[in-house]
């Protein structure tokens, strides 16, 4: 049951029900835009999945990333087996300056290489930020290669580049790329395909000379706004996975593995009425206790509300993991650390 009050505080929003997901999902999480269809699972041979209640194998990979968020440092923990972060933090604001860049010197324990994740979500954003020729995107370049001098490396997640600015995505890659040179890791992460895409600004074939390895986000197949459905069902990440391999190549490629999940709900209260709106719910309602706070009218009343919710857990995320390693899969990353059920790293093994 939901109460919300109309005119007071209490407008809710459907329960995520997994308390990980209490922290707003950065747009790193979602594979494709939200703008975008579905890409569909390609028919296949059935993939046998494990069962419940069968023991699970040890996954092993020469690479295994997890995704850790400045101020949540205390997730991580020294044993797990990771060899690469993620750092989260950067972005590029407003003016297209970047800010928020985290201190590689707080993760204690760490020995791996730790990345330093630069984000960029907004359509218009992105478009000022890469428009060649600016002093923006040459500041913005500038300070990108200062702040990854103390990384090991640096990932670019721009989500929402739009589709006329893949020429200027590509070659601010590539400038980025020269200027860190040969001593610093140089990846980026980019959305799910299963095919490639006429006038694609992610196209993988175009950026994999460019960069060091691709993460490809297999996550958010169903997104907050689709209708319900796994955050990344088997048949369509092996589908993500197989072009991915052809395209990209398992030297370079780092499959992104979900640890959230989502809730869907047949009804969201969260809305603008009319004063006939208002009338229609007090009559269905059969709502007589009317308040005022300082002369303004409100109520609050209960409704049922049926929710759909889809997450990972062990089974799941195992399965995920020995269908991209029996597709030759070498490195896997997860969004994110902190997010996951514990007992998960136990299902890992680091290759050194």
């Amino acid at each position: 049951m939901r109460i919300f009050s109309i005119g007071a505080v209490l407008w809710g929003i459907l329960p995520l029900l997994m308390t990980s997901l209490s922290d707003p999902l950065p747009q790193y999480a979602a594979v494709v835009e939200e703008s975008e269809p579905e890409i569909p699972a390609e028919p296949e041979e059935e993939i046998i999945l494990l069962l419940e209640g069968e023991e699970l194998p040890v996954s092993s990979f020469p690479e295994i990333w997890g995704y850790l968020i400045s101020g949540r440092e205390q997730y991580y923990k020294p044993d797990m087996p990771i060899s690469d972060i993620g750092y989260f933090g950067a972005e590029v604001n407003v003016y297209g300056q970047l800010v928020g860049v985290p201190n590689p010197k707080n993760i204690p324990g760490f020995t791996g290489r730790v990345h330093l994740v630069a984000a960029c979500n907004g359509q218009a954003l992105s478009h000022f930020s890469l428009m060649e020729g600016s002093q923006t995107r040459q500041k913005l370049i500038a300070d990108l290669l200062a702040a990854a001098q103390a990384f090991d490396g640096l990932q670019i997640d721009f989500e929402n580049v739009p589709a006329r600015d893949g020429t200027a995505y590509r070659s601010f890659l590539a400038e980025l790329s020269k200027g860190l040179g040969t001593g610093k890791m140089f990846t980026v992460a980019l959305s799910a395909r299963s095919k490639t895409l006429e006038n694609d600004v992610y196209d993988y074939g175009k950026i994999k000379d460019i960069v060091d390895r691709i993460l490809v986000m297999a996550y958010d197949e169903h997104w907050s706004g689709s209708k319900p459905g796994p955050i990344a069902s088997m048949g369509w990440c092996r589908s993500v996975a197989n072009y991915a391999l052809k395209t990209v190549g398992p030297e370079k490629l780092i499959m992104g593995l979900p640890f959230y999940g989502r809730s869907w709900g047949n009804w969201n209260p969260s809305q603008a009425y009319i004063y006939s709106g208002i009338q229609r719910i007090k009559e269905e309602r059969r709502i007589t206790d009317i308040r005022r706070d300082q002369g303004i009218p409100n109520f609050v009343y209960e409704a049922p509300i049926t929710a759909t919710v889809y997450y990972e857990d062990d089974y799941s995320i195992s399965n995920r993991l020995e269908l991209y390693r029996g597709m030759g899969v070498r490195g896997v990353g997860f969004w994110r650390i902190g997010q996951e059920s514990p007992t998960v790293w136990n299902r890992l093994k680091l290759i050194r």
